[in-house]
């Protein structure tokens, strides 16, 4: 531990770092931390000047965020919008569909929550829904599975045409990484919100989620639309990694000079094909 002596002797961090390397004071994990930190900080500045170029060349950027439950998705996009002008940027996370809502056409309810001119739109869960949870789980029948998979290419190549930029996120944790976070919510008080009959099957029907999945990038994976799959059993590192993939999609630096990398770790971010080494397979 510090003394009080090392606290007042020490002037910057360093000072710190050095004397607890000469005490052999355990601090490898803070230090881990503070860059982390320090790093977030800095993608988070690039973020806002990103919003601020979206906004001025009037673009409509959608993020999707999928993976199973506890991959990290809402602690990622909490990290994307901390500190974007919320005028701007939206975070969408539809409930289940209303009784009118089942009654129109899949699509509609996702539509009507696209990304205006200048506009960001973070989606927490999406039309992919229908792709993986609702098969899963039972809640939407054969045929209304087929046709969504028939129909979500042609959707997102309209998209695509008329302009929209999307990114397609898929957070990828092992089975083992997803129980540990799982029984994590149930212990925390702050987190039990985040826990749900959902979660609880998510182990049992481990293979089951794993079948869907890789059917949906089979039928859903485009050039134009390609699933960008993020390796997130490391959830700072997916939440870094993914903020840099992104940014590095846009020139949106022309006339700004970076004060951090914006180009991805490829070993951590990366687009699906079929010989991928996955962790949650």
């Amino acid at each position: 531990m510090y003394s009080r002596q090392d606290l007042a002797k020490a002037k910057k961090r360093k000072d710190l770092i050095a004397i607890g390397e000469e005490k052999n004071i355990p601090i490898k994990k803070a230090l881990r931390t503070l860059r982390y930190e320090e790093e977030l900080r800095l993608l988070q500045i690039e973020m806002v000047n990103f919003q601020q170029w979206v906004k001025k060349k009037g673009l409509r950027v959608a993020i999707i965020f999928e993976g199973r439950d506890a991959a990290g998705k809402g602690g990622t996009i909490k990290r994307f919008k901390q500190h974007l002008n919320p005028r701007s940027t939206r975070v969408v996370a539809l409930s289940k569909p209303t009784e009118v809502e089942r009654g129109q056409w899949y699509f509609r309810r996702y539509i009507k929550e696209l990304p205006n001119p200048g506009e960001i739109v973070l989606f927490d869960r999406s039309w992919y829904n229908r792709a993986v949870v609702e098969p899963v789980m039972g809640f939407c029948d054969q045929n209304e599975y087929n046709r969504f998979m028939a129909q979500v290419p042609g959707f997102e190549h309209m998209l695509y045409e008329d302009g929209v930029h999307i990114i397609k996120f898929w957070f990828s944790i092992s089975k083992k990484e997803q129980k540990k976070r799982i029984e994590s919510r149930l212990q925390n008080p702050l987190k039990k919100w985040k826990f749900s009959p959902v979660d609880q099957k998510g182990q049992e029907l481990w293979d089951k989620y794993t079948f869907y999945k890789e059917h949906m990038f089979s039928r859903t994976h485009s050039t134009f639309s390609p699933w960008i799959i993020v390796q997130a059993n490391d959830k700072k590192s997916a939440r870094l990694e993914s903020m840099r993939y992104v940014l590095s999609k846009f020139d949106y630096t022309s006339s700004l000079k970076t004060k951090t990398t914006i180009l991805p770790d490829p070993n951590k971010v990366h687009r699906y094909y079929r010989q991928i080494e996955q962790i949650d397979i």
